[in-house]
């Protein structure tokens, strides 16, 4: 078989494979999100055992609305700058994957606003569709 170049929406379920195997891995890497942006409550809802919805409810510092479409693209992050961070990760997760990973399985909704926000900002990914 020749090499070539996988399509996009392979390469999206490919790399939802690689962060999420069940509902359990969706609810870990929202849960190390919320505790990595500082999160001291953390309220996390399922229904059907989190094959229709996972919810998690934080107190974290939030995502500014000028960066909440940057959510679903894949290796966007807040936690890394440059290869010398790669050296000193102090945070669960890093790569910028879970997100973008779970918007290519299932439909997601971020509401969010930081301390400096006066009302909050709302972005959903149908279908990966942002």
């Amino acid at each position: 078989m020749p090499i070539k170049k996988l399509p996009p929406h392979l390469i999206r379920q490919i790399a939802a494979g690689e962060v999420i195997d069940r509902p359990y891995s969706v609810v870990k890497e929202l849960l190390e999100n919320a505790i990595d942006s500082g999160a001291t409550q953390i309220q996390i809802e399922l229904e059907n055992s989190g094959l229709d919805t996972i919810k998690v409810i934080d107190n974290g510092e939030g995502i500014g609305v000028e960066d909440l479409e940057l959510v679903f693209e894949r290796y966007a992050t807040s936690k890394l700058a440059d290869v010398n961070d790669l050296l000193h990760i102090e945070t669960f997760g890093f790569r910028g994957e879970a997100v973008f990973a779970i918007s290519s399985v299932a439909n997601v909704t971020i509401v969010s606003r930081t301390e400096a926000e006066k009302v909050g900002s709302e972005i959903q990914s149908i279908r990966g569709k942002v």
